[in-house]
C-alpha cells in the first residue's frame, strides 16, 4: 500500500477517534402529550455540521479506492457545508481542495471553506455544479469527489458508529427507546439511505420519513417513481433539496415522504430559537416541521412513542439569510401563517 495513503487514512482515523459523539437532546414541548421528540445535534462536529460525517467517509472511500494520492487536487460540488468539511480533511492530509458552489451560497460558509485552505469556484446555480465540477477536475488532473453519487456507498450503514447506530445507542435509556419515526431531509440522500438500511439490518420497528423542500425533485420522484425528473431552480434551503434525482437517493428504504414549504422551514427555526435559545440552519427547520407533524398525528391517535430528527448545522452560518427578516421577505415570502401554527405548541 502507498505509504502516503496509509498515513492519510491514519490521520483521518485518529481525528475520528479524538471526536466525541454528538449530543441527542429531548426538545421540551409541554403540549406534546405521550410523544417525545428528540434532536441529534450535528452542529457540534469540528466543522459544524452533519456533513462532517459524510466528508470523512468520502475521503476514506476515495483514499482506499486509489482515487486520491499525494498531491491530488480534490474537487467537490457543494452548496456549502460539505465543502467546509471536505476542506478540513483535505488540509489534514495535505491535498488541494476546490469547492464548486452556487453564487447564492452563504458568505459565512465561503469564509469557512477558505479558512480551512480551500478555494472556491462559483457557478450561477445548483444545476450547473455537477458539470462544472467534472470539467474542472479534468482540466487540472484532479479528482471529483461527487458526494451526490458516492454518499450512500461511502458510509458504513451496518454500524461502526454511523449516525443510526449512534442514535439507537443514545436512546437506550429513554422511555421509548426505539423511535416510532426518524425524520430526515435529503441533500445527497446518503444519510436517509444509512438510516433506512440500518433500520432493516437491525430489524427495528421504526419508520423513516424523508422531508423535502420547495424546488427539489426528490419528493415528486418518490411519488411517481420517475428518476429522470429535473428542475431548473435551486433549493432555497441550503444543504438539502436537489434539481435532479441523485444516485445516492435510495427511495426503496424510505417509508414515506413529506413536502415542506420553505416558509415553514424558516418559521420553524425561528420558533426553535425561542424554545432553546439557539439558532439552527434551514434544513433543521425542514426536519423539525416534519417531526412535529408526525408527533401531532401520533398524539391525536392516542399513540405513545418517540420521534427523532436532526439539527444539521448551526444557524450562525445564516445570519444574513434565514435570520434576516428583510432577506426572508424578499426570497422566502410571508411566513406568518406557519409561525402562527407553531405558536400553538407554546
Amino acid at each position: 500500500m502507498d505509504h502516503w495513503v496509509a498515513q492519510a487514512v491514519a490521520k483521518i482515523s485518529a481525528d475520528a477517534h479524538r471526536s466525541a459523539d454528538t449530543h441527542l437532546f429531548k426538545l421540551p414541548i409541554p403540549k406534546l402529550k405521550g410523544v417525545d421528540l428528540y434532536l441529534k445535534d450535528e452542529s457540534t462536529h469540528p466543522t459544524g455540521s452533519l456533513k462532517h460525517r459524510l466528508a470523512r467517509s468520502l475521503f476514506l472511500y476515495a483514499l482506499c479506492n486509489g482515487k486520491i494520492r499525494e498531491g491530488t487536487a480534490v474537487v467537490e460540488a457543494s452548496s456549502g457545508s460539505t465543502a467546509v468539511s471536505e476542506a478540513y480533511f483535505a488540509r489534514m492530509i495535505g491535498v488541494p481542495f476546490i469547492a464548486v458552489v452556487p453564487k447564492s451560497t452563504a458568505h459565512s460558509k465561503i469564509r469557512l471553506i477558505e479558512l480551512y485552505g480551500g478555494e472556491v469556484h462559483y457557478v450561477a446555480s445548483a444545476p450547473d455544479m455537477h458539470g462544472a465540477s467534472i470539467e474542472l477536475a479534468r482540466s487540472i488532473g484532479g479528482y471529483f469527489m461527487d458526494q451526490f453519487a458516492f454518499a450512500e456507498r461511502a458510509t458504513d450503514w451496518r454500524g461502526n458508529n454511523n449516525i443510526a447506530e449512534s442514535i439507537y445507542r443514545q436512546m437506550e435509556f429513554e422511555p421509548h427507546p426505539v423511535p416510532k419515526m426518524f425524520v430526515m431531509s435529503a441533500g445527497t440522500g446518503g444519510t436517509s439511505a444509512t438510516l433506512g438500511r440500518y433500520i432493516r439490518y437491525k430489524g427495528y420497528d421504526t419508520e423513516l420519513m424523508v422531508v423535502d423542500p420547495d424546488y427539489s425533485v426528490f419528493y415528486d420522484s418518490y411519488i411517481s417513481g420517475d428518476r429522470n425528473l429535473t428542475s431548473s431552480k435551486s433549493s432555497r434551503i441550503e444543504g438539502i433539496g436537489r434539481p435532479e434525482v441523485e444516485l445516492s437517493f435510495q427511495p426503496d428504504v424510505i417509508d414515506t415522504m413529506l413536502k415542506v414549504p420553505d416558509a415553514a422551514s424558516v418559521a420553524t427555526i425561528l420558533w426553535l430559537e425561542k424554545r432553546i435559545g439557539r439558532r439552527a440552519g434551514g434544513s433543521t427547520g425542514t426536519n423539525l416541521w416534519g417531526a412535529l407533524k408526525v408527533a401531532r398525528e401520533m398524539m391525536e391517535r392516542g399513540e405513545r412513542g418517540s420521534v427523532v430528527t436532526l439539527m444539521c448545522d448551526s444557524g450562525e452560518r445564516y445570519l444574513d439569510t434565514y435570520f434576516d427578516p428583510v432577506w426572508v421577505a424578499q426570497y422566502i415570502g410571508d411566513i406568518s401563517a406557519y409561525s402562527k401554527a407553531l405558536e400553538e405548541w407554546g
